[in-house]
């Protein structure tokens, strides 16, 4: 066994195979030597700031090929400025060698249109903003939605939500400024149903129910009544019912007469107006009425009263002279005495009186 391992023919196709593959180890990396261009490096050229015309035109020049990325555009440098490069300049890479540039878009990347439409003005305006838009006019029209933001104009046109812009545009805004008073309503009795929608929209009225009298939809049936009539005035946005037929109003007197009945009735404005006021059942808290001390009565004590004795006079008579004089001596004492005890009698007399009972302020 060892005797045949070192038989001279072993050796020498064992020599043989080394020397082969030592071969094609050599002959593989002198062919990836020249085809990656081994020992051969070109430096980047520096292109940063360069526009993207003139950095192209030095790449081709010395054999590099070129990827362009654009970044979000940026007001301070100029529009298809070369911002970034990679490999950085400088940097020696092969022949052929890909290098990556970021340059300067021309303008604001486009945004999309937030959908906005019949929402609040204020959080609208908020929106439009916070995406990049700048609100320009604001064009007030009449619309039963108050304070809705209506429509978005750009340049004159309508834009609908979802629609790309640049950045930062100018747009304008329609907002409802509420509905209008008092518009007459239009006649479109004797209309077909298509035409009298068209007119009713165009009047800034709804159509309501439309009622046809064969029970089909036919829009060219004739319009032979409406509620309300037509001259009535209403606000901006009611609804306006339709009857009709494949029959003219003049075939349909009947039934025109029936539903005036209904939808005409009139009202007698000589009766004074019926007032209804609202009862307000709401507990009361008021506290009873704090009843105020009786006054006492003080009973005055009786005055005793004084008792004058009428002084009597006297009088010395002098012997008259003559029988006449007496009488009129006798009458002024009767006199005197007469006349004292009505005074006397009187003066007695004044506790009888009911006396008169005392204020008593209680405080």
């Amino acid at each position: 066994m060892l005797k045949s391992l070192f038989n001279w023919k072993v050796l020498l196709n064992l020599v043989i195979a080394i020397g082969v593959f030592a071969g094609l180890v050599w002959l593989t990396f002198r062919w990836l030597e020249h085809h990656t261009n081994h020992g051969q490096e070109i430096p980047v050229p520096n292109i940063v700031n360069k526009s993207i015309h003139d950095a192209v035109k030095i790449l081709d020049d010395t054999g590099l090929e070129y990827e362009v990325d654009s970044a979000n555009y940026n007001p301070k440098y100029r529009p298809f400025q070369v911002l970034q490069v990679y490999p950085a300049p400088g940097s020696r890479v092969k022949d052929g060698r890909t290098v990556h540039l970021t340059v300067n878009p021309r303008t604001w990347a486009p945004i999309a249109v937030p959908d906005v439409i019949n929402k609040y003005s204020g959080l609208a305006f908020q929106r439009l903003d916070q995406v990049g838009l700048k609100i320009g006019d604001t064009i007030y029209e009449p619309s039963i939605q108050k304070d809705a933001l209506l429509r978005i104009l750009y340049k004159g046109n309508a834009v609908n939500p979802g629609a790309r812009l640049p950045r930062f545009s100018v747009i304008d805004v329609v907002v409802g400024s509420g509905p209008m008073r008092n518009i007459s309503i239009p006649n479109v009795v004797g209309l077909t149903v298509k035409e009298a929608r068209a007119v009713i929209t165009k009047s800034m009225f709804e159509v309501g129910l439309v009622e046809h009298e064969d029970g089909s939809n036919d829009e060219s049936d004739i319009i032979y009544y409406q509620d309300p009539a037509s001259g009535d005035v209403r606000d901006q946005g009611m609804q306006i019912d339709l009857w009709a037929s494949k029959k003219t109003p003049a075939e349909l007197r009947a039934k025109i007469e029936q539903l005036n009945s209904i939808y005409r009735m009139k009202v007698d404005t000589s009766l004074p107006p019926v007032r209804y006021e609202e009862v307000h059942n709401e507990p009361s808290y008021e506290a009873p009425p704090v009843q105020a001390p009786a006054p006492r009565r003080e009973t005055p004590k009786p005055e005793v009263p004084k008792t004058e004795t009428p002084k009597t006079q006297t009088t010395t008579s002098k012997p008259a002279a003559s029988g006449t004089e007496k009488p009129k001596t006798s009458t002024a004492a009767s006199t005197t005495v007469h006349t004292a005890k009505p005074a006397a009698s009187t003066t007695t007399q004044q506790p009888a009186q009911k006396p008169k009972a005392k204020k008593v302020v209680v405080e």
